[in-house]
């Protein structure tokens, strides 16, 4: 199985490819733009472009072994799991945009996974799943990166230790994935300053604590 897994002999089942082209099918129907109305040009590139490097470096580096893992996790029995899901990645209209980017992309793995990628906001994948649910992960494993760009004032005391310039502002980059083995998440504190952006720190918790 694990060696079909990186050949890409192996096909999601029926389920599954039904599961995600009615997710992708159900955001493009209530999806507006691809932009958030009245945001400023340079944050939306900027937060592309931080959400880009990102996506690329898990595509590249972390999504084998999580597909690997996911394999190996169905070879034991678990629960009708389907050992080539789709893969979800929730995200915001920045990162919709890097990950059509990427999946253009023409190379081995982008060739085998591409047609089991569903990119959507969080809000359309939490409305799916309220009427679809597969809170067993049993026909998809999920990737979540999104910037929250809009960090409320009264929590800015909790990030002290890594104090903010005149006009500077913080974002929080969460991101995780669950469905493949143990879940993962973490957030990373950045600061935007109106025209860059600048990480702060990697994995804090949202109290301001080292994680």
């Amino acid at each position: 199985m694990l060696k079909a897994l990186h050949t890409g002999t192996m096909r999601m089942t029926p389920e599954s490819e039904a599961w995600a082209e009615g997710l992708r099918a159900d955001a493009a129907a209530s999806r507006v733009d691809g932009h958030e109305t009245g945001r400023p040009t340079a944050a939306f590139a900027a937060e592309r472009a931080l959400l880009a490097a990102h996506l690329v470096a898990w595509f590249d580096t972390e999504l084998p072994g999580l597909l690997a893992e996911r394999a190996a996790d169905a070879a034991r029995g678990g629960h009708g799991i389907d050992p080539e899901p789709a893969i979800v990645l929730t995200t915001t209209a920045a990162g919709c945009a890097a990950a059509a980017e990427l999946l253009d992309r023409d190379d081995p793995l982008t060739r085998q996974v591409r047609g089991r990628f569903a990119c959507v906001t969080e809000l359309e994948y939490r409305r799916w799943c309220m009427r679809h649910p597969d809170d067993e992960y049993r026909l998809h494993m999920a990737h979540w990166s999104w910037m929250k760009t809009r960090v409320p004032s009264q929590w800015w005391p909790r990030f002290a230790r890594w104090p903010l310039g005149t006009g500077d502002s913080y974002w929080l980059h969460r991101t995780g994935t669950a469905g493949a083995g143990q879940e993962r998440r973490s957030s990373h504190l950045w600061k935007w300053n109106g025209t860059t952006a600048a990480l702060l720190k990697p994995f804090v918790d949202e109290t301001g604590s080292v994680v």
